[in-house]
């Protein structure tokens, strides 16, 4: 069953679907920023895979996956997505996904896992908010395919 590791990939594989991210004016307090920056956003990827590879709705879809790639890509990717410097070359989403038919309680734990992750790592509320305001476009390339 990789259809977990199916979403991960899809959060990962945005970037390259997804026209440039946002940028800010000097000073602005961006996304980016609200995440803790690129070294904020790979904690808060490390404390959601180690949630992910800990719940037994999830774990069997990570075995044998490559983490440490796993974590640069995603890093990368919600990087990208907040409007930091990172650039994301992964594969679309509907190519990271064909044929592993996501359920809606497949994708609604990883989303939960996110979130418990940007709670523990403090993110303000708002930021946690936007940052899935830009994940939601991914559901219909990830659930069901």
């Amino acid at each position: 069953m990789k259809i977990i590791l199916a979403v991960l990939t899809s959060l990962l594989l945005l970037g390259g679907c997804q026209s440039p991210a946002p940028s800010a004016a000097a000073g602005e307090d961006t996304l980016y920023n609200a995440l803790g920056e690129r070294s904020g956003i790979a904690d808060i990827v490390e404390d959601m895979l180690y949630r992910i590879v800990e719940d037994p709705r999830l774990a069997d879809d990570f075995r044998g996956i490559d983490v440490a790639r796993f974590h640069r890509q995603l890093t990368d990717q919600l990087c990208h997505l907040s409007g930091g410097p990172c650039t994301y070359t992964g594969r679309s989403m509907e190519e990271a996904h064909a044929g592993m038919n996501v359920t809606e309680a497949q994708f609604n734990a990883v989303a939960d896992h996110l979130v418990l992750a940007m709670e523990t790592h403090s993110v303000p509320t708002g930021a946690q908010n936007r940052l899935l305001a830009r994940l939601v476009p991914l559901h219909d390339r990830i659930v069901g395919h």
